[in-house]
């Protein structure tokens, strides 16, 4: 069985959820009350992206970078 290491954003809401994204996929998010469950969550919504997308087909992920902006306060 052929395993996909993936990158996975993870963000907190204004409500303290957890907003997790997937960037090789168009689309690909979820959320949860806990880590654990939008984990779960997201993991769910990658196999049903998997059964439209061909593993060739995805998204090439570069990485992160940090930008600074100035704020005008």
């Amino acid at each position: 069985m052929e395993k996909l290491h993936l990158p996975i954003i993870i963000e907190m809401d204004e409500d303290g959820y957890y907003i997790i994204s997937c960037p090789m996929f168009k689309g690909c998010h979820s959320y949860g009350k806990t880590i654990e469950e939008a984990m779960k969550n997201i993991k769910e919504v990658i196999e049903m992206c998997l059964e439209e997308t061909k593993v060739e087909e995805l998204n090439k992920f570069v990485g992160f970078r940090e930008l600074e902006v100035v704020l005008n306060v």
